[in-house]
């Protein structure tokens, strides 16, 4: 039997976390579908980007993270980067004492039920394409499927730079986008939260013949899902408080914050997180 949550947890907040801003996406997704829903968001702006830095690096930078979330006083945990979710989701389960939901069984879930042919291209950072975790992940659950995997390293800094509708970024495209094509496939995973900021970009190099899935949407409904089914879920009342800390450059991620939520930045204050130094 359950045992019964006490009412402060549920209006306690829900803790985000990524590399950068990408996790933004999600965040706006969550705030979008759970407006009562109080969060705190570290964005490691520091240590950005986590894709191309060794796995147990990844997993350190998650687990400060985590700490940092639950010393806030968090009731779940999203973890909204794809790199950390692969390399370090049983680390931070383990770590945390409350429930946690990482962005890549939400992705893989939308993109197996979205493609008609089996044919599902993954574009992600170097540290989600050498996990292979979206592959195997696809592959248990639709052993049908044919997966075609593509990192795409220059995508994370040209979307940090706001170079989200450049020549630069359209070359970059084509050049990461041309192998995958030419194996038919029929939908595309964009295995990083940075990646819906390219949506319309990418929707142009791949056709209309090519469906993308980003995990924004899916994973803010797995959430509500999750809260529900832990009895965690906030009650129902006006839009509750955000709250942001980013590792470094303040500033910059104040302005790109407000153009990507749509919404004011009301606390963003700057944390180190690092605990080795």
């Amino acid at each position: 039997m359950k045992q019964a949550v006490d009412g402060t947890v549920r209006t306690a907040p829900i803790g985000v976390f990524d590399s950068g801003l990408g996790g933004l996406t999600v965040l706006r997704a969550i705030r979008e579908r759970l407006p009562g829903e109080a969060t705190v968001y570290l964005g490691d702006t520091a240590r950005v980007p986590y894709g191309p830095k060794a796995a147990e690096t990844i997993r350190r930078y998650a687990i400060e993270a985590t700490d940092f979330l639950l010393d806030k006083g968090v009731k779940a945990v999203v973890i909204a980067c794809n790199t950390a979710t692969a390399r370090a989701l049983p680390d931070v389960e383990a770590r945390a004492g409350v429930p946690v939901l990482g962005v890549v069984e939400p992705g893989w879930s939308a993109a197996a039920s979205a493609s008609g042919t089996g044919r599902i291209g993954v574009i992600g950072t170097r540290g989600t394409i050498s996990s292979r975790a979206y592959n195997r992940v696809i592959h248990s659950h639709r052993p049908d499927a044919q997966v075609f995997e593509q990192a795409c390293p220059l995508f994370v800094p040209l979307v940090e730079e706001g170079w989200t509708d450049d020549e630069v970024t359209r070359l970059a495209a084509e050049r990461y986008l041309g192998p995958l094509l030419k194996q038919g496939i029929d939908t595309l995973v964009l295995a990083c939260t940075h990646y819906p900021l390219l949506k319309p970009l990418l929707a142009r190099v791949v056709g209309e013949n090519v469906r993308l899935i980003d995990s924004a949407e899916s994973t803010a409904a797995a959430l509500e899902r999750l809260l529900v089914s832990e009895d965690l879920a906030s009650p129902s009342g006006p839009p509750a408080a955000a709250r942001y800390y980013v590792t470094d450059e303040a500033a910059r991620f104040d302005l790109l914050a407000r153009r990507l939520l749509g919404e004011e930045v009301e606390h963003l204050e700057m944390v180190s997180v690092d605990s080795t130094g």
